[in-house]
């Protein structure tokens, strides 16, 4: 199975099943000297977590992470992180019906149809279970991004769910106001219509579709590069990879089938350090597939959760009947507001990769000092530790 791999310097190689043992990822690229912790990726884990209120799953997964290779003595050593969440809560047997007739909308046919087989407790390798790697990647890049000499800011709310829409928000409103209600939502007045059109779909035992706006700030000028690795061709990738995401725009997307050149167009003039800048940002931080280092912004849209208890019809391939299936068994009633951690994983993973493929950003070593091998991070040997004399080395004379 290919397709479990995403950046070309910064990459993340992702395995597990959603009621397999675990999950994990291996993080190449990461440069050495990135001060890391497990409590570091463990705090958007937990933002992304399974049973953080009741429009949400119920399936009680701790998600903790464990780090088990690349990091020595709290620092990143240039090599492969490797991390590893176990699967603590996975119940299976309410899946047994749908092993030969798949659920309407899943991937349980496709899987089939591609290889024959497929692992079908809690949806397998389709389930957005897997998101819990991408996330726990996220947290890397984001501490290397926040350790780095480039001040780049990352955030998403739940701009939309059904036909309940956000207010005009600032990115300040979104840094301040997105973790303080359940839907993530920076507009307090209308994330408790979300919330409550949430609870009617759920409560009737159908779902519904939302979208998240997000904004980078301080991303520098000339990353990406033309045709098939432009930056919105490889930040599309990215989302289009988030599980049920049925669309993605950014600058202002799909307006733009109606706008007129003259008014798309924009001037360009000499910021305060004379360098050229558009004079507004319709375009969304993005000119010619390049990044002009304004504000990159847009939306992801996802459609309604799939999984729902309502009556439907399916056929079995191996009785050659046709059923009528419910779907039972714990699931998001709308799926943006545990989103939100993934969105922002994807883009501090997206950007950071084009930081080290630009050269802004040293893939060896975030200290840019090649060639420089008595670092404080750097292990220290404890010979020359008067305090830990215990541990030393003695030299053994033999006969």
């Amino acid at each position: 199975m290919n397709g479990n791999e995403f950046g070309r310097l910064f990459r993340m190689t992702t395995y597990g099943e959603s009621h397999g043992e675990a999950m994990g990822c291996v993080v190449s690229g990461v440069p050495a000297g990135v001060e890391l912790s497990e409590e570091d990726i463990q705090t958007d884990l937990d933002r992304r977590k399974p049973g953080q209120s009741m429009i949400t799953t119920s399936r009680g997964e701790p998600d903790k992470v464990s780090i088990n290779s690349g990091i020595q003595d709290g620092y990143t050593t240039g090599t492969p992180v490797g991390m590893v969440i176990q699967n603590k809560d996975a119940r299976s047997g309410k899946y047994e019906p749908f092993i030969t007739a798949p659920r309407p909308s899943h991937g349980d046919y496709t899987y089939s149809a591609k290889f024959g087989t497929r692992n079908w407790g809690g949806g397998g390798r389709s389930s957005a279970r897997e998101t819990v790697n991408w996330v726990a990647a996220g947290g890397i890049a984001k501490q290397v991004l926040e350790q780095s000499d480039y001040d780049v800011q990352i955030k998403a709310h739940v701009c939309q769910i059904g036909d309940v829409e956000a207010g005009p928000i600032t990115f300040e409103d979104m840094l301040e106001h997105s973790e303080e209600n359940e839907v993530r939502c920076a507009d307090p007045e209308a994330a408790e219509e979300m919330r409550e059109l949430a609870d009617k779909h759920q409560n009737e035992g159908d779902s519904i579709g939302g979208a998240i706006y997000f904004e980078c700030r301080g991303v520098p000028s000339g990353l990406g590069a033309p045709r098939f690795d432009s930056f919105p061709s490889r930040l599309a990738q990215a989302m289009y990879s988030i599980p049920a995401v049925n669309d993605f725009e950014y600058g202002i997307g799909r307006e733009a089938r109606t706008t007129r050149g003259s008014e798309y167009n924009e001037d360009w003039e000499f910021d305060d350090d004379g360098h050229p800048v558009p004079e507004g940002n319709d375009h969304g931080g993005i000119q010619g597939g390049i990044t002009t280092g304004q504000p990159i912004y847009g939306e992801v849209t996802w459609h309604p959760p799939v999984s729902i208890p309502k009556t439907q019809t399916t056929v079995d391939w191996e009785s050659r009947e046709e059923k009528e299936i419910t779907v039972t068994g714990r699931h998001d009633p709308v799926l943006p507001p545990r989103a939100v951690p993934v969105v922002e994983a994807m883009l501090s993973c997206t950007i950071l990769d084009f930081m080290l493929l630009g050269g802004r950003i040293n893939p060896d070593r975030l200290d840019d000092r090649s060639g420089e091998y008595d670092t404080d991070y750097h292990p220290s040997s404890p010979q020359n530790d008067p305090e830990d004399a215990d541990t030393r080395a003695t030299t053994v004379d033999e006969d």
